[in-house]
């Protein structure tokens, strides 16, 4: 199965997406497929190498832990079952603090903060389907870094 073979009007679960096998990366949000712009720019991997690195030096007597993508992130909405979650994302950063919810596929629920480092073209998904599923499931902040304006936001 290629990607283009996919029905991107259909609803799909991270059941369907662990099947998959695609070269693209993806994300599911609300069950539609996103998918996550090509290799990130030098200066996009400048930035999450020294705000990961900040965050790490800072949490390393803290019971925290910092992820960078890719690395899947499951928000469960009510069922922690596969075939039930419809959003599965791959955060440019994240930190997770509750360390028993995270697994060999990645972690199951809201990380503490999540960091998105903006790409061209795909500020509106951020901006707006992730923020939503973000406040949605719990994420206590929510960091926005635009390489292009030389902007950060901060959305506690």
């Amino acid at each position: 199965m290629k990607f283009s073979d996919l029905d991107l009007s259909k609803t799909y679960s991270y059941a369907d997406y662990l099947k998959w096998s695609f070269e693209e990366r993806l994300e599911i949000i609300k069950g539609k497929i996103f998918k996550i712009s090509s290799a990130p720019s030098t200066s996009h991997q400048r930035i999450l190498r020294r705000i990961s690195q900040s965050i790490g030096v800072f949490l390393d007597k803290h019971a925290c832990e910092v992820f960078i993508a890719p690395f899947d992130v499951r928000l469960p909405r009510k069922s922690q079952e596969d075939k039930e979650i419809i959003t599965v994302v791959q955060p440019d950063i994240c930190v997770i603090c509750y360390q028993r919810k995270v697994d060999a596929k990645g972690f199951l629920g809201a990380p503490d903060i999540v960091v998105e480092i903006l790409s061209p073209g795909d500020s509106k998904k951020e901006l707006q389907n992730k923020y939503e599923v973000y406040e949605e499931t719990g994420v206590k902040e929510y960091w926005i870094v635009s390489p292009q304006y030389e902007t950060f936001l901060n959305i506690p």
